[in-house]
């Protein structure tokens, strides 16, 4: 690795300065910083790389390697990363999948031991961490944090098991994320008197605010479907120094588009003065983590971005370690070495369906519960709505949009369990995924019984995917990785996704992302219905409807 210079106008961040100047890099580190001038119009702006402050990699639908791939190309050096969805899957063994094929690239990926696996026990995951387990976890040095405690009810009523985690993570000294949607005054207070330090699960500025002013960090959420920014930006102004930007769950098409960097632009166009952004993307993670990411000093790894300007933040080229990784938004050499053998781990056990294990009988409901899908949000609504029934059954309504929707056990077989979900708006078919947050058993929601039993079997056949079918054309994207992930080309599988997703809108979707609203459909944390495999959930009430 050997000696080479950078020059531009250098951002410090912390100091609040932007001077020209030219950065010496060797063996990897920042040897020198040199100031030539004052901010010179026309140059380019070096920045410490940015970083994604809490994200599930296997939502990307790519192992970690091919995240880096399309992540860099956007400035991003290094994440945050919640290994809890491979653990739902494969427990310790998924966790090591992800920890190995991400040291096969010079990406920074920071891992952090899940603390919810399974994140209830209202529902049927593939594996079970104890605090034996994660205690092993934290004790490894690459392994940051406790990821974010979504088990709120159990720190609220002072679970043995859920304190032991905790516990372990302070003895350690390494900081609890936490994820506590909806929770204020005093009931948040006590979940941060716990020792829970970050938020990425506010949806109003109220309650933000709430959680900042007793000390808590927010993380402003922009993914594939949570989508807070416009709700949380504007408390950036005050609180530059306990916010931090996220996409927690971000699919393959949108990676391809822009990550961070685009949360930046957003936020500077909203009038957020731009080192208050900057150190939101770039510093407060590094702070909070203890992160080993440059910052942009002297003696730091060599971790920095070189973009056009602090408007766009369109980046030209990212340095990760002093190596050249991407360039004009594309990877630059052939850094990528994929670990042959290793890529098909997976739990799938279950036998495929037939149409009438999906007929829901009709028992003189006047009304049904019935699931509201919100665009844009994890949470969901409860609706009352009058049933639909066909021969003694109730059905689909599509023309009021109340469709049949379904969680399949793919860990062993067992009875399927089926509600009703408002707001998917197909006309048309069914689509399926093995992507269900956060147990991931096969979640499917369509028209008619044969088109669900027929797109429920397809992910069954190949042990993991999303499918989308009707019109008589079917379309899947396979994930053999855990049913979550595609060991391929990362940009090939954004394509195919991409095809996939629109095929779900032709056939009358109209969800801004239908695959990742379907995902979370399951998520049994976030209010305030939901289905697991064992049945409907009201997730203020935490039990079964």
């Amino acid at each position: 690795m050997g000696t080479f210079k950078v020059s531009g106008n250098i951002v410090n961040i912390v100091e609040r300065h932007i001077f020209f100047g030219e950065i010496t890099v060797e063996a990897g580190k920042i040897k020198s910083i040199t100031k030539i001038s004052e901010e010179r119009p026309n140059s380019v702006f070096i920045t410490p790389g940015f970083i994604d402050s809490h994200v599930h990699i296997e939502s990307s639908m790519l192992i970690p390697s091919e995240f880096a791939r399309l992540a860099v190309a956007h400035g991003t050096v290094a994440t945050i990363s919640d290994p809890h969805e491979i653990a739902n899957v494969c427990g310790m063994e998924g966790i090591e999948f992800m920890i190995e094929n991400g040291n096969t690239v010079p990406f920074k990926f920071n891992f952090g031991a899940p603390s919810c696996v399974p994140a209830t026990t209202f529902e049927t995951a593939g594996a079970e961490l104890n605090h034996n387990d994660v205690k092993a976890l934290l004790e490894r040095p690459e392994i940051k944090y406790l990821s974010e405690m979504m088990n709120f009810p159990g720190v609220l009523h002072q679970d043995e098991e859920v304190l032991k985690k905790i516990a372990a993570a302070h003895q350690l000294g390494k900081p609890v994320d936490g994820h506590a949607p909806g929770l204020r005054g005093d009931t948040v207070q006590k979940y941060i008197d716990a020792g829970i330090s970050t938020d990425h699960e506010c949806f109003t500025a109220e309650e933000a605010l709430d959680k900042l002013q007793r000390g808590m960090k927010i993380l402003i959420r922009e993914g594939s479907a949570a989508k807070n920014f416009e709700a949380l930006i504007a408390l950036l102004h005050d609180w530059p120094e306990m916010m931090m930007f996220c996409s927690d769950d971000k699919h393959p098409d949108s990676l391809v588009e822009s990550h961070i960097n685009e949360i930046c632009a957003r936020a500077v166009a909203k009038g957020i003065n731009v080192f208050n952004v900057l150190r939101a993307a770039c510093i407060n993670p590094i702070l909070h983590y203890k992160l080993d990411v440059g910052t942009l000093h002297v003696n730091d790894d060599a971790d920095f971005i070189v973009m056009e300007d602090l408007v766009n933040f369109r980046v030209t080229q990212t340095y990760i370690n002093g190596l050249l990784l991407a360039e004009n938004g594309k990877m630059a050499g052939n850094w990528i070495s994929h670990m042959s053998g290793k890529e098909s781990i997976n739990r799938f056990d279950c036998s495929y369906k037939k149409e009438e294990n999906f007929i829901f009988k009709y028992a003189d409901q006047q009304e049904i519960p019935v699931i509201e899908a919100l665009d844009g949000q994890l949470i969901t609504n409860k609706i009352q709505a009058k049933p639909k029934v066909e021969n003694g059954n109730i059905v689909s309504d599509v023309a009021n949009d109340i469709l049949k929707m379904v969680v399949v056990n793919r860990y062993h077989d067992a009875p399927i369990a089926i509600s009703f979900v408002k707001n998917f708006g197909l006309k048309k078919g069914a689509i399926a995924s093995s992507v269900a947050h956060d147990s991931h058993n096969i979640i499917a929601v369509g028209v008619d019984d044969r088109s669900i039993c027929a797109a429920v079997n397809l992910v069954i056949k190949e042990t993991g995917g999303v499918v989308a079918l009707g019109d008589g054309k079917e379309e899947i994207l396979p994930l053999p990785v855990g049913g979550l992930m595609s060991n391929h080309n990362g940009y090939e599988v954004a394509a195919c996704y991409t095809a996939i997703d629109q095929f779900a809108k032709n056939l009358g979707s109209t969800l801004l992302a239908p695959f990742m609203t379907l995902s979370f459909m399951a998520l049994l944390v976030i209010p305030h219905l939901k289905l697991s495999d064992k049945g409907l959930f009201d997730g203020d009430e935490f039990r079964f409807v």
